[in-house]
């Protein structure tokens, strides 16, 4: 053997333990449940609680998650289409708002990100990256780094299955998320302002855990796993 092959041998990342792998996608869930949860909902009350009206701690509350989102952005220097379209709901859904000077307009923003959401998971399943590929690029890269993540997309050109598979989950995901727009809908316009966001915010952690739950299981069932 070479010292160029010995080097190349040396220098070969090790296989992940599951261990590490379930570690790195504790460490990803927590970071997204404090930026996108914990921030918006506490600042939204906490504004509240210090006299502010409810369309500004409405906008504050949301544009505490931007900085994140564009850090993100940075980072992987690559736009990550989910993030963008986050980015782009939020100042449509405060721009509406000014022109409106209604706080239900910045409430029923969260049913408006969801719907197209949505729609926007129903219309990648006629595309090569259906939304459960191009969303589970961060959690593969979490649990295997970036070659497994590679290795792992890969399927989706050699294996029938995987593929079809990958467009059922896509397919349940867009119909959740539609469905749960209509909910939120009714919630943001039939319930007291400052109840909107609690109750709405516990309605969807209630949907995006069965639906996470099924998923998780779907995934293990079927083979889907990196």
């Amino acid at each position: 053997m070479s010292i160029a092959e010995a080097k190349d041998i040396n220098a070969a990342p090790k296989p992940r333990t599951e261990k590490q792998k379930a570690a790195g996608v504790r460490r990803l869930m927590a970071r997204q449940l404090l930026l996108e949860l914990v921030l918006p909902l506490g600042g939204y009350y906490a504004l509240r609680a210090a006299g502010v009206s409810a369309w500004l701690a409405l906008v504050a509350g949301g544009a505490l998650t931007m900085p994140w989102i564009v850090y993100g952005v940075i980072r992987r220097r690559r736009i990550d289409v989910t993030a963008a379209f986050t980015l782009t709901l939020l100042v449509v859904g405060a721009l509406m708002s000014l022109v409106t000077g209604d706080p239900r307009v910045l409430l029923v923003r969260d049913s408006w990100l969801g719907g197209l959401l949505g729609l926007w998971i129903v219309g990648s399943l006629f595309t090569r990256r259906p939304f459960i590929m191009v969303a589970a690029h961060a959690v593969v890269v979490a649990k295997v780094g970036e070659a497994g993540a590679i290795a792992w997309e890969g399927r989706w050109d050699h294996e029938p299955d995987f593929r079809r598979h990958v467009q059922i989950l896509t397919a349940i995901w867009g119909a959740v998320f539609l469905g749960d727009a209509g909910v939120r809908v009714a919630l943001a316009y039939s319930l007291p302002v400052d109840q909107v966001p609690a109750v709405s915010t516990a309605q969807w952690l209630a949907v995006l855990g069965c639906l996470l739950a099924f998923h998780t299981w779907y995934v293990g069932r079927h083979g889907l796993k990196a």
